[in-house]
């Protein structure tokens, strides 16, 4: 094992879990715990959290936990919540190899276990779930429509906007993303929203600037830090 003190800061780490208490997470609603400047946040599984935290050479106490939403969610996914918020506030030491975060309890065992948050693009294809209107407002999609976004291992990036087809390129440092204005495909589509749905998402990709992965959530994020689109992996 690690020692202690050779364990480094957590600070401005992301990770995804992947067991807790040697159960495996449920897919597709795995908690995440991202570490920054004594925070821990991320999603539990239903339900964004924020809770105080330190942690500092091998030794981490976290908690009480702080604002939370409110949302319900199936029972399975609940239980797992309930058992990870459990397991944050009972972690009493961490070790990590780079690639993998555990915490532990006071007698040494392990209460969870995560894996490094990716952060690649290239290759990857993702859907939109809410999109900034561009009138201070974030909304969800119109019923029954896609809105899609392929990051091309060439750097192109490419999509279905809500009726149209477009093409862009991405570029990415870190966490900084920056697209070209979007091409698009010259179809209308008549469907009540639509045309202004597919309008708000072109300028929202425009307004990007950072980004932040959250599981298999991806927020793409203004220079002021408003949300501009968010967005789910595709399967």
């Amino acid at each position: 094992m690690t020692g202690a003190a050779e364990e480094p800061s957590l600070d401005g780490t992301a990770w995804v879990l992947s067991s807790l208490a040697g159960r495996a997470a449920v897919p597709g609603s795995a908690p995440t715990a991202r570490f920054d400047t004594g925070r821990v946040a991320g999603t539990d599984g239903c339900n964004r959290y924020t809770a105080p935290v330190r942690a500092s050479a091998g030794a981490i106490e976290i908690g009480p936990r702080g604002a939370s939403t409110q949302m319900a969610c199936p029972p399975e996914r609940m239980k797992l919540a309930e058992a990870f918020t459990g397991a944050l506030a009972a972690a009493k030491s961490y070790r990590t190899n780079g690639e993998q975060l555990q915490l532990l309890a006071v007698d040494g065992s392990v209460l969870a276990t995560f894996a490094a948050q990716s952060s690649v693009l290239a290759g990857t294809a993702w859907r939109a779930t809410a999109i900034n209107n561009g009138r201070q407002a974030v909304v969800s999609l119109v019923t029954g429509t896609t809105v899609t976004l392929d990051f091309g291992k060439d750097g192109n990036a490419s999509g279905t906007a809500s009726c149209n087809r477009y093409t862009s390129t991405w570029q990415s440092d870190g966490r900084s993303l920056r697209f070209t204005a979007p091409a698009t495909t010259r179809m209308a589509c008549g469907a009540l929203g639509v045309m202004e749905q597919e309008q708000a998402f072109l300028k929202a990709l425009e307004t990007v600037a950072t980004m932040q992965f959250e599981g298999d959530r991806l927020d793409l994020r203004t220079a002021d830090d408003a949300l501009a689109v968010s967005l789910t992996r595709a399967p």
